[in-house]
């Protein structure tokens, strides 16, 4: 369930899938496999094709340049050594990009908010070179950036009261606020929040 291993979980899957699939591709055996080997083999460089340019759509980049994936690297890497909220940094970046000032409300997301003062700078000065206005990036930003998402702890606490207490108001509620999930909904913004410590979901199943 890492969000580092779905590429080569989704390989395995396809991998598994060909194996169902040889004796469709062909009477021979061997000639079944190198098909499906071949086929197999463009998964890779289309996947980062695909996923370099979601990751430049999440930073506002409307054009591919070179040095786009190492700076979406390094915010990623960022993130997780600081312990910044995936969810939160991206739709936050969304404003900063408007306006400068608001840097401040993702810096407080990362333990050490000099390791994004350090990442912002290369940030912008990526941006300076894209013709795009600002609030043109912004509104594409948030766009593509969900102010919610449905976070484990939330899904937890909706299973148990509904196995519990037979209680369904936590399950409507939430699916409410999924149903808009790129609209900021201030009355529901406690749900934009991720877990306490004591909330921390360690084991999920396939199931939920």
């Amino acid at each position: 369930y890492a969000y580092g291993n779905q590429p080569s979980i989704a390989l395995w899957n396809l991998t598994r899938l060909a194996e169902c699939l040889l004796p469709l591709l062909s009477h021979d055996e061997d000639a079944a496999v190198d098909e499906a080997k071949e086929a197999l083999s463009a998964f890779r460089p289309a996947f980062e094709q695909s996923y370099q340019a979601g990751l430049r759509r999440k930073l506002g980049l409307f054009s591919e340049r070179e040095g786009d994936a190492t700076l979406a690297r390094d915010l990623l890497h960022a993130m997780a050594a600081n312990r910044a909220d995936f969810t939160l940094t991206f739709r936050r970046l969304a404003d900063a990009a408007l306006d400068p000032a608001r840097d401040s409300e993702v810096r407080s997301l990362f333990a050490d908010g000099a390791a994004y003062d350090e990442w912002t700078v290369r940030w912008r000065q990526r941006l300076e070179q894209e013709p795009a206005k600002a609030a043109e990036r912004r509104a594409a930003m948030r766009a593509v950036n969900p102010a919610f998402i449905p976070r484990n702890h939330r899904v937890e606490a909706i299973i148990r009261a509904g196995v519990e207490r037979e209680d369904f108001a936590p399950f409507e509620e939430l699916l409410t606020v999924l149903s808009r999930p790129f609209e900021d909904q201030p009355e529901y913004a406690s749900y934009q929040q991720p877990p306490q410590e004591h909330e921390r979901v360690l084991q999920t199943f396939c199931g939920t």
